[in-house]
């Protein structure tokens, strides 16, 4: 038996377990901190109030329920020991045969201490019911508000980063400011969302066409959104945004989808990492100076591929395929078998802005408005994980975009369990007399 451990259990590393599941020869056992699988592309929907989290997350002990092979085990990564091969994590230590890094990024903060301290970032459920908690919160407190400044500051909302994540939160913001506000909060008729897209570079989208840029641009504008651009945030304190030009924006709230930075391994050889911490790999996904270490997805740096000399997009579709391969990899190792090399199929790019409009670039062709929002409605139900969760995604899809109304505006806050002091001795009571 050869045991093979997975760290995270994203696109890449929950691929590369159902893959292996029923394999013969192999102990699989797939680490993470959260108990389930999520579908980062929806949760700014999430952030939004348009679908629950429910909706595009599933538990990985469900997903393998009857897997005799492939087992689930919570807890942190914290190092890796390749002379005993030893993994260490939040919860103890574990031995395997093959070891795979599928643990994405994290939030890349630039060095900005406070922003990484009073910026919202969006990567994952949580940071996702935070924010929702947050533009929930802020209206309700502009509605109590007396003075005009301060509303405006609850109601104003910057966004930092214009890659996809950016501009379908703002566009999914600016949908609610239009449809949700004067409904749900009549004392805010006269107060409208000031939503504001910052992004350093010159366009948004920067990895797409100028056709799906120009379309984003034109698109957000019409919906109210301020977009700036060759402009970074460089500071966020006392409810202002700072930006490198000198221009400030009074605000309460800062999201943060301003770029990643690999997660950190610690024990790997340091000829292997590179500055920003995504890890060097050969044509079969093999970590560089290792002979059992791999690295899928986010996390690596793979340049072999004759199509991508400059490592491949950090997007889903490659930690899927990396995942879907190497799983018949292992296969093909426990079998006495060559491994194949890595080559990614681009299957396209597309981005939501609005509601019936978004943009595609497709192997096929360039869409834009409805075709392309149809277009991103199937892409992105295909991989969500659980049958039940597709069909409730659907339904859900279809009733918020006709009546413009979703019903999850909800402020959910986990309050901690406090022992109360100083209460009086309860006595034993006897029920029976």
């Amino acid at each position: 038996m050869k045991k093979i451990v997975i760290i995270g259990g994203g696109f890449g590393g929950m691929n590369l377990a159902k893959n292996l599941a029923g394999t013969k020869g192999t102990d699989v056992i797939l680490v993470d901190k959260n108990n389930y699988n999520y579908f980062p592309p929806l949760i700014y929907q999430v952030a939004s109030s348009f679908i629950e989290p429910s909706s595009i997350s599933y538990p990985f002990r469900k997903m393998f329920q009857g897997k005799d092979n492939v087992r689930f085990y919570q807890g942190s990564f914290i190092s890796i020991d390749t002379k005993t091969n030893e993994v260490h994590t939040s919860e103890g230590k574990l031995s395997y045969d093959y070891l795979v890094f599928a643990q994405g990024t994290q939030p890349n903060y630039f060095g900005l201490s406070a922003i990484s301290e009073k910026a919202l970032p969006l990567k994952n459920i949580n940071d996702a019911l935070k924010i929702r908690n947050t533009i929930l919160n802020n209206m309700e407190q502009a509605c109590k508000a007396s003075d005009a400044t301060e509303r405006k500051k609850l109601m104003t909302f910057v966004i930092a980063g214009g890659g996809p994540t950016g501009v379908e939160l703002s566009g999914m913001l600016s949908e609610m400011n239009r449809n949700i506000r004067k409904k749900d909060y009549p004392e805010l008729a006269n107060d409208p969302m000031h939503i504001y897209l910052v992004d350093a570079a010159q366009t948004l989208l920067g990895t797409m066409s100028k056709k799906s840029q120009q379309e984003t641009l034109a698109s957000l504008t019409k919906l109210g959104v301020k977009i700036k651009l060759c402009v970074a945030v460089k500071d966020f304190k006392d409810d202002t945004v700072y930006l490198s030009n000198g221009e400030q924006i009074v605000a309460k709230t800062l999201i943060w989808v301003s770029g990643v930075i690999a997660n950190e391994v610690k024990g790997l050889p340091q000829s292997a990492v590179l500055k920003n911490r995504r890890i060097t790999v050969n044509e079969f996904n093999r970590v560089t100076g290792t002979d059992n270490v791999f690295a899928i997805g986010d996390i690596c740096f793979q340049n072999t591929d004759k199509a991508f000399p400059n490592g491949h997009p950090q997007v889903a579709q490659v930690a899927i395929q990396q995942g879907t391969l190497l799983a018949k990899n292992f296969k093909n190792i426990v079998n006495g078998k060559s491994p194949k090399p890595f080559r990614y199929n681009d299957k396209g790019s597309m981005a939501i802005i609005s509601k019936y409009k978004a943009v595609a670039e497709l192997p096929i062709g360039f869409f834009k408005g409805f075709i392309a929002w149809w277009l991103w409605l199937v892409v992105h139900i295909l991989p969500i994980a659980g049958f039940k969760n597709k069909i409730k995604l659907v339904f859900s899809w279809l009733w918020n975009f006709i009546s413009n109304d979703p019903t999850l505006r909800l402020i959910i806050n986990p309050q901690k369990h406090q022992v109360l002091k100083n209460m009086p001795e309860v006595k034993s009571i006897d029920l029976e007399n």
